[in-house]
């Protein structure tokens, strides 16, 4: 009872001494950048200028009226799905290709590029050979949300609106992990936007875990926490077959002990 009361609560810290990590390791970890899009990402791309009768043909749902005004159609309202994601007709499906199908330019390749690089691209195909102002364009990945699994207190998909997710932001979604759940043996499973996948091990008991690459997660990452030792041994259950062989052997010499007891008597 003494050395589990000492060792069980340090198994259940999170970057053990942090504090004393050097500032200059600190300021070193890699500033969080836009996520690289995939198949199956939901993108919201919205198009502006000082001409917005010109820049309105480039936005989703936006029409020019009889008399010249920009107006918008009202059948592409979103409405709620499952997960707390959004499906709305004025975000762009990024399809198996890779690609969306943008107004007046088509079909456009986006898969493995990041917000501003997709932004940066569709300017340059409309400006100035549409709209002699350089627009202002803005793209947005609707769909960021990772899946947190296992010994975490509200398991589910959990969604940002800003792109971006640490770890520790993913735990706080989930209701943080439970008290039986392993903090140095995670399991992160990725898939890159060029299809390959990536699974790695994590300790976030290990300070160390404040500089690592995956502390920043992409989206689509599967996070699954493991039970711990004692979670384990709590969940095991004998095998049926077992219990009843074990019953029967108690039967079985409960008998012959009382037949022997019976003879002693006799005799």
């Amino acid at each position: 009872m003494f050395l589990t009361g000492c060792t069980a609560p340090k198994k259940v810290i999170y970057f053990e001494d942090a504090q004393v990590i050097p500032s200059e390791l600190l300021n070193q970890i890699p500033v969080v950048v836009d996520p690289v899009i995939n198949v199956g990402d939901l993108l919201n791309i919205q198009v502006a200028s000082l001409n917005m009768t010109a820049a309105a043909p480039f936005n989703k749902g936006n029409y020019i009226d009889q008399d010249g005004h920009v107006s918008r159609m009202t059948s592409g309202s979103s409405s709620s799905m499952s997960g707390g994601l959004e499906a709305s007709t004025d975000y762009y499906l990024v399809n198996s290709e890779g690609c969306i199908e943008f107004p007046i330019l088509g079909t456009v390749k986006v898969v493995g590029m990041t917000n501003e690089q997709v932004a940066q691209m569709i300017c340059n195909e409309i400006y100035p050979k549409y709209i002699t102002d350089r627009p202002v364009v803005d793209v947005r990945l609707m769909n960021f949300r990772v899946t947190m699994l296992g010994a975490v207190r509200s398991p589910g998909v959990y969604q940002s609106r800003n792109g971006r997710m640490t770890f520790t932001e993913a735990i706080a979604m989930a209701g943080d992990l439970d008290i039986k759940g392993s903090r140095d043996n995670i399991l992160l499973f990725r898939t890159n936007a060029d299809g390959t996948h990536e699974v790695h091990r994590l300790d976030i008991h290990d300070r160390d875990f404040l500089l690592s690459p995956y502390y920043n997660l992409q989206q689509n990452d599967l996070i699954y926490i493991e039970p711990n030792k004692s979670m384990r041994h709590a969940a095991w259950q004998m095998n049926p077959a077992v219990n009843i062989t074990i019953g029967f052997l108690g039967t079985t010499m409960s008998l012959f002990s009382f037949i022997v007891g019976i003879i002693n008597l006799t005799k």
